[in-house]
């Protein structure tokens, strides 16, 4: 985390924003007096409500959010909060690992206000821009096509970013525009056989082992999903231009994984 006083822009550097770790409660039930312009009140969380000419602007869906690192530095990044149009429970989307109950252990939190924000044993201020979702070390995770996504996905990274971590891209028709979907496969045990960048995957195919690379004793699936910023090949990224706010904002996965 960079060490700026006062305000800074930096990228949602997920190694930071999401690293694994215990979420504790927060000290005590949090009011939001008022929501930012652009944004109305949601339970606790505001979110953006995209209307008129910003509906056809990408970049006007990703929103400012922020907390404080654990030095007391306050951190502001873009971020694209969960839809009101899209179901708040997370037991009712389709996950890459098999689930029907308690399917994830801690959410997305970026759009929550800093006092809600995930913290672990390590940072007191962390941020989580992924869902954690549970299972036994070696449980197969298949590939599960997005929302409205167009053809198949395509792997583009693996290797060592979330401790083991497949990166794939995804063809995204949203809004009348054709984008692409990062999707962040983190700490797996081994990524399937044969899986490298340029394969082609489709629905219900291997894409690795739940396990706990880079998060010692934690067996879980970081699975993170970002947009990719217009103009952008994410083929061409490494593995930390694909987590850098210059080139991909980070999503809600609500926004784009399939219902049940």
């Amino acid at each position: 985390m960079l060490s700026l006083g006062g305000a800074a822009r930096v990228s949602a550097r997920s190694p930071i924003a999401g690293i694994a770790g215990p979420a504790a409660e927060p000290a005590g039930p949090l009011v939001v007096a008022q929501c930012p312009p652009g944004t109305l009140p949601d339970g606790e969380i505001c979110v953006h409500l995209p209307d008129g000419d910003e509906a056809s602007n990408p970049e006007s869906e990703a929103e400012m959010s922020a907390h404080h690192d654990k030095r007391g530095h306050w951190i502001v990044y873009d971020q694209i909060p969960r839809r009101p149009d899209r179901p708040a429970d997370y037991d009712l989307y389709l996950y890459p690992v098999a689930c029907e109950h308690a399917c994830v252990v801690s959410g997305y939190d970026l759009d929550l206000p800093d006092e809600r924000q995930r913290r672990s044993r390590r940072l007191s201020h962390v941020g989580h821009g992924a869902v954690d979702l549970p299972g036994k070390k070696g449980t197969p995770i298949v590939l599960v096509p997005l929302e409205q996504q167009e053809g198949d996905a395509e792997v583009v990274y693996v290797g060592p970013l979330f401790g083991t971590t497949v990166v794939t891209r995804h063809t995204v028709r949203e809004g009348g525009h054709v984008r692409d979907y990062v999707v962040l496969f983190g700490h797996l045990d081994a990524p399937a056989a044969g899986l490298a960048a340029g394969t082609r995957v489709k629905a219900g195919q291997e894409i690795g082992f739940v396990g706990d690379t880079g998060s010692p004793e934690l067996v879980h699936l970081h699975l993170e999903t970002r947009r990719v910023r217009d103009g952008v090949d994410a083929a061409k990224l490494g593995p930390a231009g694909l987590v850098a706010n210059e080139s991909t904002v980070v999503c809600d996965p609500r926004n784009v994984l399939p219902l049940r």
